[in-house]
């Protein structure tokens, strides 16, 4: 297993319009004592890189108590975050973290109403000013389909180092969705097909072979063949990865459901234990329902 996704904490501190975490009232995280725990199965998995995901990690009591035995084991680790609290803990950030990717949904105003947060862009701009090196990713949906040049001119204008872009997730019961979204929340967070072709293929134009743009122009269209007519992605995820939620569920990837839980077992046993070889033997990525509607991949 060459990377762990593990989500210190469960809470957020954006209310997007495109995930129900931020719905959450019960907070959960993985202790410094509970990661000390793991850390020989960490490193007996052959873990190379871990990221932290969310909910927000830095909402966490001490992330970077997480961060100091990760990279003790010589273990890249990766902050996803809202950006909203990066300025706060910048000198801790850059002490221990190796990389930094931010949400970022658009221009300031489409950011704003996308985070539901007045000032979220700001705040991101003034964390990103005191960090050296911070990369975006940018979920493509309703309210930013019409505005993927604009994103792009943003990240550029306020100092980001790359952006990648996402298709939304509309139909699994990842991100805290009890059930997946009916019909009427699908369609007002899907992008329009026409507007979004149009704009991809003027992205595509305006900057061509870009390379701070980390998709491929062929990774871009895909993200518009997904709205149209979703099929499974070339991934192997649940072979080389692995997601730790702060509940300490363990999943084989985000979208599909855990096959265990560190309250009832080590991370090796859960990792390698009978329920997740035998999801893994079963798992046909190319007909698989979950994996046929999934928006990204994973492949090394």
């Amino acid at each position: 297993m060459k990377i762990l996704l593990l989500e210190p904490h469960n809470r957020c501190n954006c209310r997007c319009l495109m995930c129900d975490i931020w719905k959450r009232t019960g907070t959960q995280e993985i202790t410094e004592a509970e990661l000390t725990r793991h850390i020989d199965d960490i490193s007996a998995l052959g873990v190379e890189h871990v990221v932290f995901t969310g909910g927000e990690p830095l909402m966490h009591s001490d992330l970077f108590r997480l961060a100091a035995p990760l990279r003790a084991r010589g273990i890249r680790i990766t902050l996803l975050s809202t950006g909203l609290l990066l300025a706060r803990h910048a000198g801790r950030i850059a002490a221990s973290i190796d990389e930094v990717i931010v949400s970022l949904d658009g221009p300031r105003q489409i950011h704003d109403a996308i985070r539901r947060v007045p000032g979220a862009f700001d705040r991101l701009v003034e964390g990103i000013r005191v960090l050296p090196r911070v990369a975006a990713r940018c979920t493509v949906q309703a309210r930013n389909a019409a505005h993927l040049r604009a994103t792009v001119a943003a990240a550029r204008a306020i100092g980001l180092q790359s952006i990648s872009f996402l298709g939304v997730d509309l139909d699994s019961t990842a991100f805290d969705r009890p059930v997946p979204w009916p019909d009427g929340r699908k369609s007002a967070i899907a992008p329009d097909l026409g507007v979004l072709e149009h704009e991809m293929e003027r992205l595509i134009a305006e900057y061509p072979n870009d390379c701070f743009i980390l998709e491929s122009p062929a990774k871009l269209r895909r993200i518009v063949e997904h709205f149209r007519a979703p099929a499974a992605p070339r991934c192997n995820a649940p072979w080389v990865s692995a997601v730790w939620e702060a509940s300490g569920d363990v999943r084989p990837c985000f979208f599909h459901p855990p096959f265990g839980n560190t309250r009832n077992g080590t991370l090796a046993q859960i990792v390698n234990g009978p329920a997740a070889v035998a999801f893994r033997a079963s798992l046909n990525v190319m007909e698989s329902p979950v994996c046929r509607r999934c928006v990204c991949s994973l492949y090394l």
